[in-house]
This record gives structure tokens, C-alpha cells and sequence, in this order.
């Protein structure tokens, strides 16, 4: 389930640090009705990281996940070029991946940027392209949808 970091384009040591850093977010996550807090945090290629906190709303749908959170707070400052993102649910040893929302939007920005979650007392490192597989892109867009060739 798990690949090598270097084959992910993220060194083991900075993704603990990513981790770390979505760990210390979470505790900002507003989720009084599902008690599922998620922080997540998002490393540009500028070397600026950018947070993010799922924030709950009592009209469900209209609540934002962590992820695009974060995405989010890089966009307004300007920064569309993503290397990782790391996000962690309630549980520090449990894998959290993002929902499938979350999967496409963050493959907007780039099906190689690598994800970064928890797995018992390590991580799980993989990427967008691994957790989306044919997702929808610009190019099916362009296409009018429908599968690939």
C-alpha cells in the first residue's frame, strides 16, 4: 500500500514535518457535529507551507474539508504550485486520506503532488495520480468527458 519516499518526491524526514504541522493545526478544526477533526498542511514548491481545518456548518454541505482549506489560503496569497500535502484525522496513527471532493479538487493543481497521512507510529506516502486514478482533467475536459484512451 505504501511507497518508497523517494519514489514520491518527498523525503521521509520533511514529511513527518508536513504531518507535524497538520497534527498541530487540527486542534483549530471546527467539527461539533461530526467530532471528526482534520488539519491539513500543504507545501508549495516555494518552500512555504499553508494550513488548513475542516470547518463544520449545522447545513452539511455547505461545510470545507481541510484540505481545500488550506488550497485555499495558497490561492489568495498567490500560489498555485503544490509539492505535498499532509493531512491527519482524529486519530495521530490512522491513515486519513482525502474524500473524494478533496482528491479532485487537490488534482487541479497537480496529479504528482504527494500526499502524506499517518500509518500506525510511520507514514503512508503516495500521490494524487495513486489515490485518483482517472480523474477528471483538462484534457477530458477539452474532450467532452468520458474515458481515455
Amino acid at each position: 500500500m505504501s511507497d518508497t519516499p523517494a519514489r514520491q518526491g518527498i523525503e521521509e524526514q520533511a514529511a513527518r514535518d508536513l504531518l507535524e504541522r497538520a497534527r498541530e493545526v487540527r486542534q483549530n478544526a471546527y467539527a461539533p457535529y461530526s467530532r471528526f477533526t482534520v488539519g491539513a498542511a500543504l507545501l508549495a514548491a516555494d518552500g512555504r507551507v499553508f494550513t488548513g481545518v475542516n470547518v463544520e456548518n449545522v447545513a452539511y454541505p455547505i461545510g470545507i474539508c481541510a484540505e481545500r482549506t488550506a488550497v485555499g489560503r495558497a490561492i489568495s496569497e498567490g500560489v498555485r504550485d503544490f509539492v505535498a500535502v499532509a493531512v491527519i484525522g482524529p486519530d495521530d496513527h490512522a491513515p486519513c486520506t482525502p474524500c473524494g471532493g478533496c482528491r479532485q479538487f487537490l488534482y487541479e493543481f497537480g496529479p504528482g503532488i504527494t500526499i502524506v497521512t499517518p500509518q500506525g507510529d510511520g507514514v503512508w506516502i503516495t500521490t494524487m495520480r495513486d489515490l485518483l486514478p482517472g480523474a477528471f482533467d483538462e484534457q477530458e475536459r477539452l474532450q467532452g468527458g468520458g474515458p481515455r484512451a
